[in-house]
């Protein structure tokens, strides 16, 4: 092997868990941040690659039953020639990368090309799934140890030398969909009493998760219309998911939302969604780009205005990093009055030390400028999206108030993903936060249609406009503007 100089190159053999990317590790979730390659399984899903950082090649490496897309010596290659040019790349196994993932021998390839390394354990499904399903693995009075095994071997059957059950304790298989009625009968022949509690889960930890339980000899017959991959739990402790499963699993469980919030912004609605049992799809259709190099930050500042007026938490980022690169923090502002449209953009300021002196009744643009105290005769300064209309400055123009408007942020367009349309024909919702993720998501899908199915739901009276002018449609609308009233809404249209 012909070996480059490697003067920064690293590989991390990352744990992705389960599936649930709230199960991804802190460090996990730092390599991908730092990340210049990403080689992913196709078990990984998109929730786990937004932790990647932006302009990160994403490089998919297959490795489903069935369908290895790229042998096992070709992933090697990969990850040792990526490395090896000085790149920090992150191999993300589904799981732990060294159970049942092949994650010793991608090591081995990396230590043998004499190139740094770090093994980041993850979650493994062999125990979190159970768990997500009510199935603890051990149990006192039932289990005291469990065994893991590989559901195929190497000639894709099922594994010819079993454990008994008193080998075995509880029996946790995974994979193996395909080969699991001559599993069954193998684990029969080697002992195991037909009655013996058995349960099979697919799409563990995840909001489309599916379990059924029942005896081991009827298992693959209520398995089969389970998708794969599949884990197979058989033991006594089977027989607890039906007291500890997590039942219905929401309002929102079997719902599929998408979100298309900026991916900076995107958390709390997909979390608020997903903890009412959603399936969520980040598509974000816009990015945000600060411009703090547009806004004063010298002595000027805490007696050029009477009031600065915050429209969006983005607004409250680039004043704030223009503060920052000059120095300063809040005290800069001195005894100017700080106005914000709404809780959320206020709660930004709260994480900055700053509490508004004003809030309008209604988190709208026009509530703010219809609203402002002494705007007469007010020095006003107002950081702004490039793409936002001239009303509000307008409106306080025809209240008296002397407006310096910043373009302190650009709203761009983000390229969706590109099998977008087709996730789109089994979603259930779409929501739009502003009227910009409206019109550049219209813009991004291009000639596909939206399926007359799909609710279309937005935060508030500009959005919604922006909605209808973009699809000919709106389903439902925020009762405020926010981001608990949007989710209220989702669960109305939905119900």
């Amino acid at each position: 092997m012909n070996r480059m100089p490697n003067l920064t190159g690293h590989a991390w053999l990352v744990g992705a868990g389960p599936g649930d990317p709230g199960l991804l590790t802190l460090a996990g979730r730092e390599a991908l941040q730092q990340a210049d390659v990403v080689l992913y399984d196709a078990l990984i899903g998109p929730d786990l690659l937004q932790f990647a950082r932006p302009g990160a090649e994403l490089i998919p490496v297959g490795k489903r039953a069935g369908a290895h897309s790229v042998p096992q010596d070709a992933i090697n290659r990969l990850l040792v020639e990526h490395t090896a040019a000085g790149r920090r790349v992150v191999r993300l196994k589904g799981g732990d990368p060294f159970v049942f993932g092949r994650g010793g021998e991608e090591a081995l390839a990396l230590r043998e090309a004499g190139l740094p390394f770090t093994v980041i354990p993850g979650v493994t499904s062999a125990v979190a799934v159970p768990a997500a399903a009510g199935i603890p693995v051990t149990h006192r009075g039932l289990a005291t140890r469990f065994t893991v095994l590989t559901g195929t071997e190497r000639t894709g059957e099922a594994p010819a030398a079993l454990p008994g059950p008193d080998e075995a304790g509880t029996l946790v298989v995974l994979m193996g969909a395909a080969a699991l009625p001559a599993l069954v009968e193998r684990l029969l022949a080697a002992g195991w009493p037909p009655q013996t509690p058995a349960a099979a889960i697919a799409n563990g930890t995840l909001p489309a998760q599916q379990a059924v339980a029942g005896t081991l000899r009827e298992l693959a017959t209520l398995a089969a219309p389970l998708p794969t991959p599949l884990i197979t739990v058989v033991g006594a402790v089977a027989a607890l998911s039906q007291r500890l499963g997590p039942g219905a699993g929401g309002p929102l469980a079997g719902k599929t939302i998408v979100v298309t919030r900026s991916r900076t912004q995107a958390s709390q609605l997909s979390e608020g969604l997903r903890h009412l049992g959603a399936r969520v799809i980040e598509a974000p259709a816009i990015r945000i780009d600060l411009h703090p190099e547009r806004i004063i930050t010298d002595e000027r500042t805490a007696s050029r205005w009477d009031w600065v007026v915050f429209t969006s938490q983005n607004a409250v980022a680039a004043v704030f990093a223009a503060l920052d690169a000059a120095g300063r923090d809040a005290r800069a502002f001195g005894t100017t009055r700080i106005a914000a449209v709404g809780e959320a953009t206020a709660a930004a300021l709260h994480a900055r030390g700053i509490r508004p002196d004003f809030l309008p009744s209604r988190a709208t643009s026009a509530c703010l400028a219809a609203e402002l105290p002494r705007a007469s005769g007010a020095r006003i300064f107002l950081p702004i999206s490039a793409l936002a209309g001239p009303e509000l400055e307008d409106a306080l123009r025809a209240r008296g108030a002397h407006v310096e408007r910043v373009d302190a942020y650009d709203t761009l367009p983000e390229p969706v993903p590109p099998d977008l349309a087709e996730r789109l024909q089994s979603a259930d919702a779409v929501t739009f936060t502003s009227a910009s993720t409206a019109r550049f998501f219209h813009a991004a899908l291009g000639e596909a249609r939206l399926p007359a199915s799909l609710r279309l739901v937005s935060i508030g009276p500009a959005t919604s406009a922006a909605v209808r002018e973009a699809f000919g449609r709106l389903d439902a609308e925020a009762a405020e503007p926010s981001i608990p009233a949007l989710i209220a809404a989702v669960l109305e249209v939905l119900a």
